[in-house]
Formats: C-alpha cells, sequence, structure tokens
C-alpha cells in the first residue's frame, strides 16, 4: 500500500516497458514491511538534465535508479561522484543526502563480476571482450579491470568512446592490457554484450557467434528476454552464460545499502520477485 509516508525510488530511463528492477525492489519491500517504493519514469534523452534537478525537490524522493541511456549524462548533474562512477565514465545510482547534495554511484558492473564469480568462473587473468562503451558497458569494463584481468578488448560503435574508456583504465590499472577496435570474440575467455543489441526484435548479433570457443563464457546486459538471440546461439556452441537479470539481482544488495534499507541476497530477491518478459 502506497501512502503519504512512503518513500519514493525513481527508476530513470527510456523507454520504460523493459524495466525489471520494480518487480524485483517492490516485492522485497513488501515482504520486508519497508514502506518504499520503485517508480518506472520514462524521460526522454533531450529531457533529462531539466527534469532530474525537479524531481530531486520532492520531499519523499530518497533517490533514483539512473538506466540506459541516462546513465553517462548524470555525471555532469549530480554534486559528487564515488570514484567506481568517475573511473567508469557512467551513473547509474543518485542519492540525496540529508543536506540535500546528490551523490551518484555505479554498480552494474560489480553485479556483473559478482554474477560471473558466483558461476564458477574467474575473471583473474582471463582475456575478456566487451562490446560497448556506454554506461553499463564502463562500469563493467572497470570491474573487470579490478578482478584482475589480463586483457581487455573494448569495442563501440564510436571509436572515440571506447579509446576514451582504454585511456581512463589504463591510467587506473596500468598492468591491464586494454585495447580498443576489434569484436572479433575468437580467443577470448570472456565475452560481453553491453550493447542495446537484441532489445529489438530482427537486431544483428553483437558478435559473430560462430568465432566463439565453445568454453568461453558470455555475458548479456538486455533483459527484454531471458535467453536472448546471443544467449540462445551462444549455449548451442557450447557456452556457459549470464542472463541479463543476473546483473540486476547481484547488484541490488549494494544498491540497498546505498540508499539505506539494509541488504539482502540475490537468493533472497529472487524468492519474491514477480518478474515478467
Amino acid at each position: 500500500m502506497i501512502s503519504g509516508k512512503t518513500t519514493l525510488i525513481a527508476h530513470l530511463g527510456y523507454p520504460t516497458e523493459t524495466f525489471k528492477a520494480p518487480m524485483i525492489y517492490n516485492p522485497w519491500f513488501e515482504q520486508q514491511g519497508i514502506d518504499a517504493v520503485v517508480v518506472p519514469m520514462g524521460v526522454k534523452p533531450e529531457d533529462y538534465a531539466a527534469t532530474l534537478p525537479l524531481l530531486f525537490r520532492m520531499s519523499n524522493l530518497r533517490g533514483a535508479l539512473v538506466t540506459m541511456p541516462h546513465k553517462v549524462s548524470t555525471l555532469a548533474l549530480v554534486d559528487d561522484l564515488t570514484p567506481t562512477a568517475r573511473i567508469a565514465g557512467a551513473c547509474n545510482a543518485v542519492l540525496k543526502r540529508p543536506d540535500g547534495t546528490l551523490l551518484g554511484d555505479l554498480f552494474d558492473g560489480a553485479g556483473f563480476v559478482r554474477g560471473v564469480q558466483r558461476k564458477g568462473r574467474s575473471i583473474a587473468g582471463a582475456r575478456v571482450l566487451v562490446a560497448g562503451a556506454g554506461g553499463v558497458g564502463s562500469a563493467i569494463a572497470a570491474s573487470i579491470a579490478a578482478a584482475g584481468a589480463a586483457e581487455l578488448m573494448l569495442f563501440d560503435a564510436r571509436a572515440e568512446s571506447a579509446e576514451a574508456l582504454a585511456q581512463r583504465l589504463r591510467a587506473h590499472y596500468p598492468r591491464l592490457v586494454a585495447r580498443t577496435g576489434s569484436n572479433d570474440p575468437a580467443g577470448f575467455d570472456v565475452i560481453v554484450n553491453a550493447t542495446p543489441l537484441g532489445m529489438k526484435e530482427g537486431d544483428a548479433l553483437p558478435f559473430d557467434v560462430r568465432r566463439i570457443e565453445p568454453g568461453a563464457f558470455v555475458g548479456e546486459v538486455v533483459m527484454k528476454s531471458q535467453y536472448t538471440p546471443l544467449l540462445t546461439a551462444a549455449i548451442e556452441r557450447g557456452c556457459e552464460v549470464q542472463v541479463g537479470t543476473d546483473m540486476l539481482f547481484e547488484q541490488i544488495p549494494a544498491y540497498l545499502e546505498f540508499f539505506g534499507f539494509g541488504t539482502t541476497t540475490a537468493e533472497a530477491l529472487r524468492a519474491v520477485a514477480r518478474l515478467q518478459y
């Protein structure tokens, strides 16, 4: 039951039709007896800079979850950023502090890496390919670098975005071999789609699946369906995979701590989630 005492968490992005977070957070809040709710709010890119500051004038808004296409543009709209957000050049969580200032943080990468590691796959020493150098791709790349990857190949349709991310990674992780310019998956241990490809019917695959080694690990961020065309093809190649919602479940405990709602486990969240595709 939403009341006048309910704490709001905005879920900002565009479009909202594929949002899954409300179907995970809200059942958990209900089970825990927490008077809070995550509310999807569709904001087009051209309206975002004006909308975010106005939303945070609401007295009962504690924070926001930020998703595509706003993770990079949010950086300029908050007062402070955590080191993780600065390195990745993106932000997917905003907290309104008691003094009214806004703190931006980033949890996508941590959620993705935790999901991979919980499946028994080590990132340390691995050769990793990440397609997509936007908000989510930058977050995943930063966390993969922090987890000890030996080599990271970054690919983006905008070559300058991939190169800028590579430069930031080299500055913070001098031992990492960070390269750009190719999305050929041959020879990589871990392969990540951090692009929107797969959200629309008829999208091309982000990689030539025939070039993926059968023993490789393939991860996805798209959540339109549980098994996207990329993951289905990867499974047919004999690969272990990670679905897009795994990243969500693994990062939500960190989000809850950030917003001051305590913590939980991915298993507890899955037990009460009401996901629909």
